[in-house]
């Protein structure tokens, strides 16, 4: 199934709002809005709101509570990092990210360990063929511990 297209940092916000009312999830939303405020843009002076094109980006930053620990980072470039429980996946396409959550509330995130390479690996499957897998290099959370498969 395709992801509906998100075209603004603002959509996504309101899609992750929506996961969240239905998870019964607390949110908490943070707004960075000029290019003088986005993490991205450190090259732009002081006061330069407007990036080169005229454009005026806006990133946001959004933690969602209970467990598994979430965060997430909307870049104006239309992509994300998110967080689970200290797992970090970077370049998530925005559009993903209402999938990615859905999956791993829905109980389809699972971490897999292998003996060689060694290692744990947080894996959320998404609709479609579409898979993340992130190296765990955190100590397991309870969350994490009991989504183990192996």
């Amino acid at each position: 199934m395709p992801h509906p297209h998100l075209p603004t940092t603002e959509s996504a916000v309101a899609a992750i709002r929506e996961i969240a009312e239905q998870e019964n999830r607390e949110i908490s939303v943070t707004d960075d809005i000029g290019a003088d405020q986005t993490s991205r843009r450190t090259s732009a002076g002081a006061f330069v709101v407007l990036d080169p094109d005229g454009s005026l980006p806006h990133e946001a930053y959004v933690e969602l509570g209970g467990s598994p620990v979430v965060d997430i980072r909307l870049y104006p470039e239309d992509d994300a990092k998110i967080v689970i429980d200290g797992v970090e996946f970077h370049d998530v396409p925005r559009d993903a990210v209402p999938a990615f959550l859905r999956s791993v509330y829905g109980g389809l995130a699972y971490v897999k360990g292998r003996f060689f390479p060694p290692g744990e690996w947080l894996v959320v499957p998404l609709p479609g063929d579409e898979t993340y897998k992130e190296l765990i290099v955190v100590a397991l959370s309870p969350w994490l511990a009991r989504s183990v498969r192996r």
